[in-house]
């Protein structure tokens, strides 16, 4: 279950967000910066993912290639993992 970042109430994502996607209480958009996990006040342009474009809206909708929903499972986990353990393999002694 996930948690608005606008009303702070919960609500529950099946599939894939999409950009007209709004949560069903308040009705403010899912997929912006607001909702994002990488949204932080202090990093630069609000984000912590370095190679995102600049988005000024912070609050509306956009296509962010970068997106994840805020307390949802890390996409690629696995992916990464592996690749973590084939270095630590690599420059094993």
């Amino acid at each position: 279950m996930m948690q608005c970042a606008f009303c702070k109430k919960g609500f529950s994502i099946k599939d894939k967000v999409m950009r007209h996607d709004t949560c069903p209480h308040c009705g403010w958009d899912i997929r912006c910066c607001r909702q994002c996990k990488f949204h932080d006040y202090g990093a630069y342009n609000e984000c912590q993912e370095v190679m995102a474009e600049r988005v000024i809206e912070k609050e509306r909708a956009n296509f962010c290639e970068y997106f994840v929903l805020r307390g949802s499972a890390p996409a690629g986990t696995s992916k990464q993992e592996d690749a973590k353990k084939a270095l630590e393999d690599l420059f094993r002694k």
